[in-house]
Parts: C-alpha cells; sequence; structure tokens
C-alpha cells in the first residue's frame, strides 16, 4: 500500500511540474503539449496505441527471453572453459565498441522491416548485460564451497550444476532486471530505422505530422511498459531466488 501511495505521489508531483512548466513558458502545444491534452489523446487513441504496443510488447518479450538464454548459456560456457575465456570474451567486449546505434540499418537491411529485425536489435543490447552479470557471479562462488566438492572428488559438470550456477543466480537475475529496462531501447530503435508498425514508428509517424500529443502519448505508454516489465521481471527474479535461490555462504 505503500508503494502504491509513494508511486501516486511521485506521479502527481511529476504531472504537476510538467503542467507547470506549460503554463510558465506558454510553449505553443506542436512543442510541448499539456498533460490534459495528452492524457485525453491516450483515451481518444487508445485503439491505436494498444495496436501498437503489442507490436513493440512482443518484440521486446521474445528477445528478452532470447537474450535470457543465450546470455545465461555464454556466461555457463565462458565460466566451464579457459580456452573459451581467453577466445571469445575479448570479442564480446570488443563488440561494445561498436553502437548498437550503428547496426540497426544492418540488422533491417538483412532481416526486413518486420518483426526479427526489432528482436535482434533487443537481443543485441540486452545479450551482455546478462551474460557479462552471471559470468561475473560464476566466477565468484565462494572458495569453500569448491573447495569441499574438491575433497567430495566432484566431477566439473556436477560442481558446476549444484554449486556455481546456484550460487550465481542473484547475479543472473541483476543480469535480468538490466535487460528489462534496456530491451524496449533496442525494439525502439529498430522500429525508428525501419518499421510499418510499433510504438517508435507511431512516435516517429506522429512528430513527422505534427501530432506532439500523440507522440508524448505513445512515449508514456512506452514508460509505463518499461516499467511495469521490470516490476514484473523483478517479482519473478524474487520469487525464483526465494525458492531455488543459492544457499548462504558459511560463516
Amino acid at each position: 500500500m505503500r508503494r502504491i501511495v509513494r508511486i501516486a505521489a511521485v506521479t502527481l508531483l511529476a504531472v504537476g511540474l510538467w503542467q507547470l512548466l506549460v503554463t510558465a513558458t506558454g510553449l505553443p502545444k506542436f512543442i510541448l503539449p499539456g498533460p490534459m491534452l495528452v492524457a485525453r489523446t491516450l483515451w481518444e487513441s487508445r485503439a491505436v496505441l494498444a495496436e501498437h504496443t503489442i507490436v513493440t510488447a512482443a518484440e521486446v518479450l521474445i528477445g528478452l527471453g532470447l537474450g535470457a538464454v543465450l546470455g545465461g548459456v555464454s556466461a555457463v560456457g565462458l565460466a566451464a572453459s579457459p580456452v573459451a575465456r581467453a577466445l571469445v570474451r575479448p570479442m564480446l567486449v570488443f563488440s561494445q565498441a561498436i553502437p548498437v546505434f550503428a547496426l540497426a540499418p544492418v540488422l533491417t537491411l538483412w532481416l526486413g522491416y518486420g518483426l526479427w529485425s526489432k528482436i535482434a536489435m533487443a537481443l543485441l543490447i540486452i545479450y551482455f548485460p546478462v551474460t557479462s552479470a552471471f559470468f561475473d557471479a560464476l566466477m565468484r562462488t565462494p572458495q569453500a564451497w569448491l573447495d569441499m566438492a574438491q575433497v567430495m572428488r566432484a566431477r566439473p559438470a556436477r560442481v558446476m550444476w549444484h554449486i556455481r550456477i546456484p550460487a550465481a543466480l542473484p547475479g543472473f537475475a541483476s543480469g535480468l532486471r538490466l535487460a528489462a529496462v534496456y530491451a524496449p531501447i533496442g525494439a525502439i530503435i529498430g522500429e525508428w530505422v525501419g518499421a510499418s508498425r510499433g510504438l517508435g514508428y507511431l512516435m516517429l509517424l506522429a512528430n513527422g505530422r505534427a501530432k506532439i500529443d500523440l507522440m508524448f502519448a505513445a512515449l508514456i505508454v512506452l514508460a509505463v511498459f518499461t516499467l511495469a516489465l521490470h516490476a514484473a521481471v523483478d517479482r519473478g527474479c524474487r520469487t525464483a531466488l526465494d525458492r531455488y535461490g543459492a544457499p548462504r555462504a558459511p560463516a
């Protein structure tokens, strides 16, 4: 209940400051529409916004799922193999030197203007954070647990599955929380480069037609969706960690 009250208070404060800025500056509606105008546009254009939100949500959720799986598998492979760490990890770090934004036109050229180029953008933008967070956690398994496994002559595969992965689940959860925020960015960038549906496409279309109130409405829907996705991922991670999480380290 307190969390709901805090969210409502912050929302009211933001809307109040927004309205104050509009009133104080006297900016025209085609530059900065007021919150009441945007709210009316949200209601009147709810069908259009819902249609484009479904497309963007599908791109984000599929990209998030694929990025989580590939990032998790890559992190386990890197942690299990010194050869992979020596060869692949520098390539992963080097890949971050290339702005993901610059890859959007290439992905659109290769995968077309449909769903998959946006999914690929979302996947690329979240793959490294998930892999990096999970890998770092895998490499920080408490030494006492590893020593005990060595004394018991546990095979490397069993050590990875029963000790290192459970101990690293909080790190994997942290990567997923970051991915939930970054994934919509990748999808929207892909839609800006080339798309016929989605919130990013709708924002560009509204901007080109000087319907700034509709652009703000799409932006608000995107922000609410991102916050809801982050909250859902966070709740899921907390539930999973409570049920299957790593045991506490010995004192």
